[in-house]
């Protein structure tokens, strides 16, 4: 039932972008994503099975998590009307990507586990 539930939210997500996409407002599409609907259950779980500094230690992750966010936006800002959707996308991917990979290094090497 969890599952299920997961798969509802997601459908609805792409459903309501899709929607707003076709608007006059179609930019809000770009705010959909960024509800927190996967970190809520995210957070239920880690909050729920570990110690609240678990969950504090997620949610600081999840700050830093914004930077291969900004890196993929920040290429798709720059790319975008350089190259086809497709290129951009790919290489926006990438970046971000290789910015989540930097991401993890650095903090495993600040917070290695114990």
């Amino acid at each position: 039932m969890s599952l299920a539930l997961k798969c509802v939210l997601g459908a609805l997500a792409v459903l309501m972008i899709a929607l707003l996409a076709k608007t006059r407002s179609f930019y809000i599409a770009g705010l959909v994503p960024l509800f927190p609907t996967f970190a809520i259950i995210a957070h239920y779980i880690v909050g729920s099975e570990r110690l609240a500094s678990d969950l504090r230690s997620t949610a600081i992750f999840g700050l830093w998590s914004l930077l291969p966010y900004a890196a993929y936006l920040f290429s798709i800002v720059l790319l975008s009307e350089r190259f086809t959707l497709v290129v951009t996308l790919t290489l926006g991917a990438l970046a971000w990507a290789t910015a989540a990979g930097l991401l993890l290094t650095v903090w495993t090497r600040v917070y290695p586990a114990v």
